[in-house]
This record gives C-alpha cells, sequence and structure tokens, in this order.
C-alpha cells in the first residue's frame, strides 16, 4: 500500500468508523512457526500463606473489581492462573485498527466487562469468558489525544494518555463505573433481554465540567483556546463516596447520593496514574510528591500528609511523565509503596502511612533497582504479605519501541519489608524482559505472570506469557501467545480469571491463555 494513503485512511477510520467485523482472531505475522511455542514444564499449585487484603464494600470482589485487583492494588487474584499443563491460546480481534483491551473485570457470572480502546473511541463491553465474543457494548467519545495524533500525525499522544475510561471500576453491584473524555462520571449496568441478548444502560451521569477545564479538541473544535483537562481515573473510598482524578493535579469527589461535587489543586502537578483506598484513606501519587487524602464533611478532598520523592531531572523511556509510574500499593502492617523517578537507578520506596507518623519515621526502606542508566518502570507494584515485586520497563514507549526483535533490558525483584519494620532486603532477581505489562500473582498457586518478549535475531517478534515462582525467582514455563505487534500489550495488564483463564489486553484486542486437557 502507497504510504501516503495511510494517514487518510487513519483520518477516514476515525471520523467515520468501519463496518463492523466479524469475530476474529488476531492476525500473527510471518516467522510465527520458526519461534519456540512452549518452554518449561507445568507447575504444581502451591499456595501462598497470608491473608488476602481487605474487600471494599463499595468494589466487585477482590481480583474481579478492576485494572489492580483490589483497593489497595496488590495485583494478586485469590484464585489459580493457568499451571501451564498443554496451555490452549485464544484471542478475539475487537477492531480494524486498534481494539486494545485493557482493564478487564469480571461480573458475578464470570463475563467480562472491560473497556477496549479503537481508533473511533473507547467502548465498554461484555464478553464471554470462553469464546470472548461481544454480548453487549456501550460506545464512549473519542478522546482528544485521538484527534490531536491524527491531526499532527503524532500518535505519541495516544499512548501517554491515561485518561477517558481505562482506569475503571466495578462496583458491588457489577456496574461500571468511568470518567469519559468529556469529564462525566459514568455508571453503567449491564442486564439480560427476555430474547437472551445483552445490553447496557447508564444509570448515572456525573458532570465534572463545572469544576474541571473542558475546552478539549475534537473534530468540530481543532482549535481550541481554553484548557483542557481530562479525568484519570474513578474509585471509591469505604463511604461509597466516588474519588476522582485528573492530569492537571485536580483531586475530587462525587456523593452517589447528593450528586454533590467537591474538588482541590494540586498547583503545578500532574496526576497520570490511578490511585488506592483504605479505610483510613485514599492514596495518590503525582508527580511530585505522594498524599494520603480525606474527605471533610461536605466531601472536600483534604491532605492527610504529604511525603516528597526523587522525581529525577527528566522523563526515563518507559515512563509517561517524570515521576513515579505506580499506582501506591497498600499492604502489610500499614504500610504504603511506590517508586521513585531517580536518575540512574530507581528506588523501591517504602513508607508508614499513619497520620500519627513523625515525618523522620515515615520511610521504612529506600531500594535501588536494576542496571543503573536502565531503570524505570510504569506500572503498578505487587504486593503480598510484606513482599513487593517490581518490573523493568526502562526502553519501552509504544509499540513500534520493539519492532523487529528487538527487547528492553527488563527484569523483575522482589522485596521483603523486614518484620520489625527497620528496612527492607532484595530477595531476588529475575532476568524476565517484560516490556510493559500490569504483571499479576495467583496467590492460590503461587505463581507471578508476566508477558514476556526476548531479542530475535531473526527480527521476530514473539510475545508470551509467562510464569514466575514467587518464592524464587524462577521461571517456571511460558507460552507463546502471537507474533507481531499486534500481540504487544501496550501498556495492558494481565488479568487472571476465576475460571483459571489468563487474560491480556493487546494492541488488536484480547488474548487468553487457559490450561489444557
Amino acid at each position: 500500500m502507497n504510504c501516503a494513503v495511510v494517514p487518510a485512511l487513519i483520518v477516514f477510520t476515525a471520523m467515520y468508523g468501519t463496518s463492523p467485523a466479524q469475530a476474529a482472531e488476531i492476525p500473527q505475522t510471518p516467522g510465527h512457526r520458526l519461534v519456540s511455542h512452549y518452554d518449561g514444564a507445568p507447575a504444581a499449585a502451591v499456595p501462598l500463606p497470608g491473608e488476602s487484603p481487605p474487600q471494599h464494600p463499595f468494589l466487585a470482589p477482590n481480583g474481579r473489581s478492576g485494572m489492580h485487583s483490589d483497593a489497595g492494588g496488590s495485583a494478586t487474584s485469590p484464585w489459580s492462573g493457568p499451571l501451564g499443563r498443554n496451555p490452549r491460546v485464544s484471542s478475539e480481534k475487537i477492531a480494524a485498527l486498534g481494539g486494545e483491551c485493557a482493564t478487564a473485570t469480571f461480573d458475578a457470572g464470570g463475563r467480562l466487562v472491560t473497556v477496549c480502546g479503537t481508533f473511533t473511541g473507547f467502548k465498554v463491553k461484555l464478553l464471554d469468558p470462553h469464546t470472548l465474543s461481544t454480548l453487549a457494548e456501550h460506545q464512549l467519545p473519542q478522546r482528544s489525544s485521538t484527534v490531536e495524533a491524527i491531526t499532527s500525525l503524532d500518535f505519541s499522544k495516544i499512548f501517554k494518555d491515561t485518561s477517558g475510561g481505562a482506569y475503571f471500576y466495578l462496583d458491588d453491584q457489577d456496574r461500571a463505573v468511568l470518567a469519559d473524555s468529556r469529564q462525566h462520571i459514568l455508571r453503567l449496568s449491564h442486564a439480560q433481554q427476555p430474547d437472551g441478548s445483552w445490553t447496557f444502560a447508564v444509570d448515572d451521569d456525573w458532570d465534572l465540567t463545572g469544576q474541571v477545564p473542558h475546552d478539549c479538541v475534537t473534530w468540530t473544535n481543532l482549535r481550541p483556546s481554553g484548557t483542557c483537562d481530562p479525568v484519570t481515573s474513578v474509585m471509591p473510598d469505604w463511604n461509597g463516596r466516588i474519588w476522582w482524578v485528573t492530569r492537571q493535579g485536580r483531586v475530587g469527589t462525587v456523593d452517589p447520593h447528593t450528586s454533590r461535587i467537591r474538588s482541590v489543586r494540586l498547583p503545578g502537578e500532574e496526576i497520570q496514574n490511578s490511585f488506592s483506598v483504605a479505610e483510613d484513606g485514599v492514596s495518590i501519587v503525582s508527580d511530585h510528591a505522594l498524599y494520603s487524602f480525606r474527605a471533610t464533611a461536605d466531601g472536600t478532598p483534604e491532605v492527610q500528609w504529604r511525603q516528597t520523592y526523587d522525581r529525577g531531572t527528566g522523563t526515563k523511556p518507559g515512563s509517561v511523565n517524570q515521576g513515579s509510574g505506580t499506582t501506591p500499593d497498600l499492604f502489610g502492617d500499614g504500610y504504603v509503596a511506590i517508586t521513585d523517578n531517580a536518575d540512574d537507578r530507581m528506588n523501591v520506596l517504602v513508607y508508614r502511612r499513619g497520620t500519627d507518623v513523625p515525618a523522620d519515621r515515615r520511610l521504612v526502606c529506600k531500594v535501588p533497582v536494576f542496571a543503573g542508566g536502565a531503570s524505570t518502570t510504569d506500572n503498578s507494584l505487587i504486593t503480598w504479605g510484606n513482599s513487593i515485586v517490581v518490573e523493568n520497563n526502562y526502553g519501552y514507549e509504544n509499540l513500534t519501541s520493539l519492532l523487529l526483535g528487538k527487547s528492553v533490558v527488563g527484569g523483575a525483584s522482589r522485596i521483603d519489608v523486614r518484620g520489625d519494620g527497620s528496612g527492607c532486603d532484595t530477595v531476588w532477581h529475575s532476568p524476565v524482559r517484560s516490556p510493559s505489562v500490569v504483571p499479576k500473582l495467583s496467590t492460590a498457586n503461587g505463581l507471578l505472570y508476566f508477558y514476556e518478549k526476548e531479542p530475535n535475531a531473526w527480527g521476530i517478534d514473539a510475545w508470551y506469557l509467562t510464569a514466575v515462582d514467587f518464592r524464587t525467582g524462577e521461571r517456571r514455563w511460558r507460552q507463546l501467545t502471537g507474533t507481531g505487534p499486534l500481540y504487544d500489550n501496550n501498556w495492558a495488564p494481565i488479568t487472571l480469571g476465576p475460571d483459571g483463564t489468563a487474560y491480556v489486553g493487546v494492541f488488536n484486542g484480547i488474548v487468553a491463555v487457559r490450561d489444557g486437557g
């Protein structure tokens, strides 16, 4: 195809859409038969001792509710993922262009509720967990970053935008709650009709534009004169109040009973990650500091404490902005963990999160990880008990980064907080190359799941679901999911389903890996 035609086709598709595609597997690129399809051996399930994270009263059960599995952001699942016994791989192509399904949640019937990004806009989808076929969908408005990317032919704008519904949660009544690109918070239910079909319905729509600048780029407003501040993420607190954050540092709440909206701003700070909640407060990290918030009587966010960190001198390849790339993890005996953005080597930081902790006692440990000059992450940590697992994303920017057999330096490490709280120790380091996935831990079988890509001298881009032993850091097995950039997960997470399937959002849709017979 003439390359000059491609931008025009993208613009046409973004403006007018494409005809609905028939259900299909995601295409493979040449070389699929020239790489190993399975390495290692099946693992035995060895459950991990310890207490599960607290169950949030307004979220779906732990493991089913959001990108980071639970309110504390542990990235753990209480059920087993695949053990590597004759794994079977299936996939679903969501759209002609794009189609990545990032956050995946599960309703009470085990169906997937997800948000998939296409060039025509995000779609909330209900998927069959076995066939991956679409049961229902709800169209969301197109993000400004997509319009800007197409009109400027700078597609990095899309890959550095974390707004528009990618961070959503499933509540205790199986409703998806998200912020769309119009600065509205929506609460959507889904139900089966008498004829057997499924539909989504908007139960609630809260308009934030009274407090959030919203002069955004659209196809009918290509040169806005005002400010556009995208809403990044939403989560409920322990009282059911819905919290929200924006890219330009606004922190707000919505009372779902009165629809009262309140907000404050962190001047000069950005928020590009999601956030975590516990009974003792809401933990938010900006590109300057880690915060603990609570709500005043009228719902206005109020800072309980603020802790600055080393944000470095610039944005590293593998980071969205100059700051921590992690959602705060609330774990152990009152700890919160993030990473910093220190030059040379990133550090894992663990703090005590009590409001009565003296400033000179808040920091528990600061542990440098990975090699000098090649150390960053833009994904959540995994926490279980007093253990933390961190992944290295240095060198990954978007799906063009690793074409023609390239990979990242990679690496993953486990760090444990000492039982007496006197510091932290590195337990193991794994060389696993997991460029950009949000990894997961199954506490029912003791396996960590990464999405791996190794360098290939023949230029073959082979992507694998990889299982690593949580206790030792040893790679136990890996299964090829597909070859080519359409199988690049591009910052989407691995999600472990209640039936033992591992799902991975990839650029052209979603992949499922489950044990065979």
